[in-house]
């Protein structure tokens, strides 16, 4: 009986590592593809309200089924907006002026030392020495990904102030998700919902180019962002977190670097220097460590 038990939690396990594996190529493919997008005509607010609408309407039947008279709405709104318009939109703002390898760095490879700081004083946990080495060396990495200080100017100062916000607050949401006991049911109900409804206010404050924009750019947008994005990966996410933690799954986000930089590579056209790939190279150390601690 224990011996079968074991073996539901190693297959646990084992398919929360896959599906942090594919959240990771899904993440860099978004921060790819919102780099691609804010230098179209559709505005960080067009892409925000194309995300969160389109996830908002395919969820529309589990929302209207979901229980809405027992929840607590102030975790509810930090959950929701943890991982929504507020995330987003900082991303947006931050990818208009940074690369899409800085920017993967900037969120993602922030979240293992933001998340540390949750599980020292949030959740009051012990963490080995091993696990230290590990989010050093992949704090170093991410900042060699980085390059800053190649031909940095204080013009590129507020994206990145709105990227390291952007890590703050997905830091939150995964932490809260994983204290609060939220499951995929749960989030997949009242995430995009709440989304939709608090920032449509905001879009029709500001201008709009859906209208004017191409067909492609808009539905491009509307199926990676509003269906993978923001109904595939946040299930994958939710499952990742309540299985392995929300320590172990910013630990993967922090490979979405890498990933990101080699597809800005290929698609966008943005160079790998030396310090770059070292960067890369010392990333997957990093994970290792962290896998082996």
């Amino acid at each position: 009986m224990e011996h079968s038990e074991n073996l539901v939690v190693k297959s646990g396990k084992i398919s929360a590592y896959i599906a942090a594996v594919i959240v990771v190529f899904i993440w860099s493919g978004w921060i790819t593809l919102s780099r691609m997008g804010v230098h179209t005509n559709l505005t960080p607010y067009d892409i925000t309200l194309l995300r969160f609408g389109t996830a908002a309407i395919l969820t529309l039947p589990f929302s209207l089924r979901y229980d809405w008279k027992s929840i607590k709405w102030h975790q509810i709104l930090l959950v929701a907006l943890g991982c929504g318009f507020p995330y987003t939109m900082l991303s947006f703002i931050g990818l208009k002026t940074t690369k899409a390898a800085n920017a993967g760095v900037l969120v993602n490879g922030m979240l293992p030392v933001i998340g540390l700081l949750f599980t020292l004083f949030w959740f009051k946990e012990k963490v080995s020495n091993m696990k230290y080495l590990a989010i050093f060396v992949l704090l170093i990495a991410n900042l060699l990904i980085a390059n800053l200080t190649s031909g940095f100017s204080a013009s590129y100062l507020p994206g990145i102030l709105c990227l390291l916000s952007a890590a703050l607050v997905f830091s939150t949401y995964m932490a809260a998700t994983k204290r609060w006991g939220y499951g995929m049911k749960d989030v997949i109900a009242f995430v995009p919902l709440v989304n939709a409804i608090l920032f449509l206010p905001l879009w029709f404050m500001n201008p709009s180019a859906i209208l004017s924009s191409p067909v492609q750019d808009v539905l491009v947008q509307m199926i990676y962002q509003g269906v993978v994005v923001s109904v595939f990966a946040l299930l994958l996410i939710t499952y990742s977190v309540s299985k392995l933690g929300s320590g172990t799954m910013s630990v993967f986000l922090s490979y979405v670097p890498v990933v990101t930089a080699i597809l800005a590579f290929f698609f966008l056209k943005e160079s790998l220097s030396f310090t770059e790939q070292a960067g890369i190279v010392l990333c997957s150390i990093g994970l290792l460590i962290y896998s082996k601690s």
